[in-house]
């Protein structure tokens, strides 16, 4: 079991939870993800609620391989109001902000966000770290190569499951020194990945309990799966299912997805094959 103290309330992971994806961008690579009014934001917030997401994860620009990249004042305008709405509506909800930007991050924790979801552990940014520590609240530690304008041309390891593991034991570290308290790991799945690297992963994945931090696994509709399948990011629900599956079954803690619904019931019927 973890605990996460978001802003002085307690996010207990005692069973597995979900995060719900909500992106407020033209360009993300799953159309049915994208959310430019108010009203549309909070209509899905409320159904992801509704669902049983424990999180709503609010980003504001696309980080798919060779995206483009957004300065953090577009980027603030783009979830500041989206994340105020939805704090004031819904304000039993954990919002986490997904950014890479120190200014994003602590404008957003002071307009209701209570976790900062960083991919790049903080080195696009060398502010993030220290921004993260002084606002007291989680953080997503995420292993990615580069920018997600280069990642994909820096996917080399030799043993992808060590290196990945190694660098979240010493980056980890780093960020307890720094003054982070509650971390959530993310091996970073499709960030600077091929196909190949992305299952060697997903068969090791039992290995990165060694952690002691909930272990957040994002591979909703994403290429590695529906490239395997031969069909599109829109078609890729039941594969995203399965996935998740062998996520939960060797250690996941927590499931980014675009669909809340499924991912709950992937959860009860994962937990009660584990009870039983």
């Amino acid at each position: 079991m973890f605990t996460l103290n978001c802003k002085g309330r307690l996010l207990v992971v005692d069973k597995p939870l979900v995060m719900g994806i909500i992106n407020i961008t033209p360009d993300s690579f799953y159309g049915e993800s994208r959310h430019q009014t108010i009203d549309a934001v909070l209509r899905q917030a409320e159904q992801m609620l509704k669902d049983g997401s424990a999180i709503l994860d609010i980003g504001g620009q696309s980080t798919r391989p060779g995206s483009e990249k957004l300065e953090a004042d577009a980027e603030l305008k783009r979830v500041l109001a989206p994340i105020e709405a939805i704090h004031k509506n819904f304000p039993e909800a954990f919002i986490s902000v997904d950014t890479y930007y120190a200014k994003v991050a602590a404008e957003a924790v002071a307009a209701g966000a209570g976790i900062v979801n960083d991919i790049s552990a903080g080195s696009i940014d060398e502010k993030m770290i220290g921004t993260v520590a002084s606002l007291n609240v989680p953080y997503v530690l995420m292993h990615m190569k580069g920018t997600p304008q280069n990642m994909q041309q820096q996917a080399s390891y030799a043993d992808v499951t060590s290196e990945v593991l190694d660098f979240l034991i010493h980056k980890k570290n780093e960020l307890k020194e720094a003054g982070i308290k509650d971390i959530i790991c993310d091996p970073g799945f499709g960030f600077a990945k091929t196909i190949e690297h992305n299952f060697e992963l997903l068969r090791q994945l039992s290995v990165f309990k060694i952690l002691h931090s909930p272990l957040l696994l994002g591979i909703s509709r994403k290429s590695f799966i529906w490239k395997t399948l031969g069909t599109t990011a829109e078609h890729t629900l039941n594969g995203t299912t399965v996935i998740n599956t062998v996520g939960l079954l060797n250690g996941a803690a927590i499931l980014r997805v675009h669909d809340v619904k499924e991912a709950v019931e992937t959860i009860k019927l994962v937990t009660s094959l584990q009870q039983g």
